[in-house]
């Protein structure tokens, strides 16, 4: 008796906006390397990074005289995305993207009895514990909340901090705002690039005026930007809310430089409010106690798929197993067994004797 595993067949892949390539690129790379072939759709708003993508690998598959036809790319809206999802010639969908779409794509596939990896949103939450390095924390909390401005799955939406250096803490990080360069991605001196497009302004706005709505006290105000450089209107302000954690609008991902700031007098208590939401992809602790670190890490702690100590919720997982629990969606795309999800197990018995054995030791005599 041994066990195999084999392709799938083929693996359809749906990808979001904001990282156009690198969720292409570690999808593909284990689907092709377990023997399948790949039907990719980008995010409609960034068509070119997948004409991109497609000629780049066409060119590697040519020259290795494998038809070009392994890897395939379909630019198109959400009815791309449904004919994909509810098509039970494609095994797996993989699909990244918004915990709504994600509900969308898991209840279709699921009607077939496919095969879904989700990677959704994220609500993602820093304790600054009192016993933080507090420079250290607040480039952590600046780049994990303004960094891609705003618009990473592992984004810093929430700050729990510790009654005894929320004063202090507060003020670093409105000094460190009023410091943020915003403007052309491209040059290299700036903090903050644009929103995606003008429904990511709107609902940047919206969550302002549902977060005041709710009793949130802005200490760094939003808007958006006007001016030559600000030509598109997506270059939006930074902006800082003390708030309740059980506000409606906290409980909700907004994709934009929107934070949070939370009171907590107990590490039992900061946890409880970094897992009090629907989502759990990224958490992070920030502290040079030991004792405190290794709570934040059991099973008594987060409750995120990633957990970090001393390092932000963004930028520090590349290569471990990638994606969270409750509606961020339960998928992990790499780490070191991300490949059984592209692969089909097999169980094999094969007799070697001379006569036929029987399950549970049967007699079955003719």
């Amino acid at each position: 008796m041994y066990e195999q595993w084999h392709p799938l067949g083929i693996v359809g892949i749906i990808s979001a906006f904001n990282f156009p390539v690198a969720v292409w690129s570690w999808n593909a790379a284990l689907a092709l390397v377990c023997g399948n072939v790949c039907i990719w759709k980008p995010s409609e708003k960034t068509p070119l990074t997948g004409i991109a993508c497609q000629k780049i690998i066409a060119g590697v598959l040519a020259t290795n005289d494998i038809p070009e036809g392994v890897s395939n790319l379909i630019i198109g809206n959400s009815t791309i995305g449904e004919l994909m999802t509810n098509d039970s010639r494609i095994p797996l969908i993989s699909a990244t993207g918004s915990t709504r779409m994600g509900k969308a794509v898991g209840a279709a596939v699921g009607a077939r009895l496919g095969k879904s990896l989700l990677e959704l949103g994220g609500n993602n939450a820093i304790i600054i514990s009192e016993h933080a390095d507090l420079d250290m924390s607040l480039i952590g909390a600046v780049f994990g909340a303004v960094g891609t401005a705003g618009q990473r799955c592992t984004s810093t939406r929430r700050l729990i901090i510790h009654e005894s250096v929320y004063d202090s803490f507060q003020a670093k990080l409105i000094k460190a705002y009023g410091q943020l360069r915003i403007g052309d991605p491209l040059d290299q001196n700036n903090h903050v690039g644009p929103l995606i497009d003008k429904d990511a302004v709107a609902a940047y706005l919206s969550s302002i005026e549902k977060c005041k709505a709710e009793g949130g006290n802005f200490v760094v105000e939003g808007g958006v930007l006007q001016g030559e450089n600000y030509k598109s209107g997506c270059y939006v302000k930074p902006c800082i809310a003390e708030v309740e954690n059980n506000f409606k609008i906290v409980q909700h991902e907004t994709f934009a430089p929107i934070l949070y700031l939370i009171k907590y007098k107990t590490l039992d208590e900061a946890i409880a409010l970094q897992n009090g939401v629907p989502q759990g992809l990224s958490s992070a602790i920030m502290t040079l106690n030991l004792r405190e670190a290794e709570q934040f890490l059991s099973n008594q702690g987060s409750d995120c798929g990633i957990a970090n100590v001393n390092i932000g919720t963004s930028g520090a997982e590349i290569g471990g197993a990638f994606g969270g629990e409750k509606e961020t969606g339960g998928g992990r795309e790499s780490g070191s067994d991300a490949w059984r999800a592209y692969m089909r197990r097999q169980t094999n018995t094969i007799n070697y004797s001379h006569t036929l054995p029987l399950a549970q030791g049967i007699k079955f005599d003719l």
